[in-house]
């Protein structure tokens, strides 16, 4: 348990607020607005198997940048790779325009050191009040209202200066816009060059880019609100993670979120045999054909030192 607050330094001074929360404000409703245009798209029939490979195929590949990239393996160390996968897996990141790679780092390290106290960026439990208006406010807080927030986002110099160091990280990191709207470009040309017709760029541009922007942003904030509020607790913690099964498959195994507050380096969220953990699957895949090494596993006997009485 924490027993110091944070203090200046752990917090990331702000250049431009106002800037911040438009462009926050735009990343957050268009994909929105695109979700709707799409249920009128599924309503007319007018869905086609090129807009659900695309969604699929950019759902995977930048959600693993998120789980894979950003979170095990540049958040905490979970294994070590190449300096150009490691790349790669920033730049799939960025693609899913969830902040550049070690803003989001950084956030996701402070959230680690006061997990569910002052200091969390995102806890759904700090400063919300109590009953049921205070749970509500707090989830709305720790789903997407933090992120219009900056009074507690992690100081990258603080939380991560090994990744303010790394050349290549430190590139991926500057360069953010450009993997950004390549992230949406890629689907608009695919849909293009599969379908042969500007409307199915625009479409595939539809399904691949702004709805799967929309529905990974939503899954990855479930993990800082449903995970902390709802499921089971299956090892002891000093917070209120919890493990969330029903959303594991589309969280690509980040869901089992107790666990993973647990055993912040394992590689592995999904710890028991029947959780499957996707990101986790790919690590493996990764160290089978010499990509991967050095992957952090718990053992059975630190995993039963740590049950849920």
């Amino acid at each position: 348990m924490t027993t110091v607050g944070p203090l200046p330094s752990d917090i990331q001074p702000v250049e431009n607020e106002t800037r911040d929360r438009i462009i926050t404000g735009l990343v957050t409703v268009i994909p929105f607005l695109a979700v709707i245009v799409a249920g009128w798209q599924v309503w007319g029939s007018a869905l086609n198997w090129t807009d659900v490979f695309l969604f699929v195929g950019m759902y995977l590949l930048t959600g693993l940048g998120i789980t894979v990239g950003f979170h095990r393996l540049l958040t905490h160390r979970s294994f070590k790779t190449k300096p150009w996968v490691r790349g790669l897996f920033g730049i799939l990141g960025s693609a899913a325009i969830e902040g550049p790679v070690i803003s989001w780092v950084a956030d996701h390290r402070k959230h680690h050191t006061f997990s569910d106290e002052h200091g969390d960026p995102h806890s759904p439990h700090v400063d919300h009040g109590g009953g049921f208006k205070g749970a509500m406010k707090g989830l709305f807080h720790a789903h997407v209202g933090w992120i219009f927030i900056h009074t507690q986002r992690g100081n990258k110099e603080r939380f991560a200066p090994d990744l303010m160091k790394d050349p290549v990280i430190s590139w991926v990191d500057r360069t953010f816009i450009y993997w950004a709207i390549l992230g949406l470009l890629l689907p608009f040309f695919l849909g293009w060059i599969i379908g042969g017709t500007l409307v199915a760029g625009l479409t595939g541009l539809l399904w691949g880019g702004l709805v799967r922007v929309f529905v990974l942003h939503h899954f990855t904030y479930s993990i800082n609100s449903l995970c902390h509020t709802f499921g089971k607790k299956e090892f002891e913690t000093t917070d209120e993670s919890r493990n969330l099964a029903l959303i594991a498959i589309p969280t690509l195994g980040e869901a089992y979120h107790n666990s993973h507050h647990a055993f912040p380096t394992s590689a592995t969220h999904g710890l028991r045999w029947w959780q499957i953990d996707i990101s986790s699957l790919v690590i493996n895949g990764l160290e089978k054909v010499g990509l991967a090494w050095d992957v952090v596993r718990v053992s059975p006997e630190r995993q039963a030192s740590k049950v849920a009485s």
